[in-house]
This record gives structure tokens, sequence and C-alpha cells, in this order.
């Protein structure tokens, strides 16, 4: 009868800490969700020849679904330089994405994906554009780092014209609630 009683004290005892543990876990707490919008320069490292290096400015508008997760829509214009008697290459990033904010809120991760709309010196394929990203942000300053693979944009490897452009870039941004 001892042994009884001690398991229902013990099962009582647990399913009144969890009970409890439960309750506090569902109270919800309010979020304002709407749309920010960020204006930026980036200056990149492209991977691969003739490419020596870009430069651009994009906006991006921002949807936050929670304190931690948003939806972004990114465009702008970009140009990597070549030097020599090569042209540039000027395009329109247009991509979507989702940003997950990971430490203290401003810490995130970032997917997006895309098309890169080619606009300069008579090149005018488009191609597609993958970027991951890291970055930091504040409510108002946002500085990230990304990888950007552009499936479809020439390069010079081994004296052969290849396709598949990557690039690392750095993005310094200042934001606001619309």
């Amino acid at each position: 009868m001892k042994n009884t009683f001690n398991i229902k004290t013990v099962f009582t005892t647990v399913a009144i800490v969890l009970g409890i543990a439960t309750t506090s876990a569902q109270e919800v707490q309010n979020y304002d969700q709407g749309f920010r919008l960020g204006v930026g320069i980036n200056g990149g490292l492209p991977l691969d020849n003739p490419y020596d290096f870009s430069l651009g400015a994009d906006a991006r508008l921002q949807y936050d679904l929670s304190q931690k997760y948003s939806l972004t829509l990114t465009t702008g214009f970009s140009n990597m330089f070549v030097s020599g008697d090569n042209n540039d290459l000027g395009y329109i990033p247009v991509k979507a994405g989702f940003k997950a904010f990971v430490l203290k809120d401003q810490l995130y991760l970032m997917g997006e994906v895309g098309a890169a709309f080619a606009v300069t010196n008579g090149y005018n394929d488009t191609s597609l554009l993958l970027s991951p990203s890291i970055g930091f942000a504040t409510d108002k300053i946002d500085i990230s780092l990304r990888y950007e693979h552009f499936n479809d944009f020439p390069v010079v490897k081994n004296d052969v014209v290849k396709d598949g452009l990557g690039q690392i870039s750095l993005r310094l941004a200042y934001g606001f609630k619309l």
C-alpha cells in the first residue's frame, strides 16, 4: 500500500508540474507584424575570371511573420567589373527569401532564390540566382555577408568559357518600418 501511495504521489506531482509548464508555454506574446524597407550598397569579389570585383545598390522589402521569421523581396542593380578589353556585366537581381533570426533577434540566416537579368553590353541572358547569407541587424542597420551563385553567367576556366559564376558579397544597409 505504501508503494502505491508513493507512485500516486509522484504521478500527481509530475502531472501538476507538466500542467503548469504547459500553461506557461502557451502564453501568447503579441508581436506587430509588418513591413520594413532596407536600402543598401554592396561590394563583392567574384570567384571566377574574368571578373575583378562588383559594386551595386539594392532595396529589400521585408515582411515580419514573427519576431524571429521574415519573408523578403530584394531587387536593385549590380555591376561586375572586368579589366582589359572585356565588357563589364551589369545585372538586375530579383530575389525572394526567408530570414530567420537565430541569436538575440539580431544575428540571422537567410536564403534567397531568384533571377539575375543581364542588362549591359549586349549581354541579355537571364540567370538563376541562389544566395545564402548570414547577417547582423538592428532597428536601423543591417550588415550581411552572402555567397551568390549565378547559374548561367559566363566565366573563363582554363581558357574555356563556361557557365556558373560565384561571388562573395558584403551588404551595408539602412532599414526602417513602413
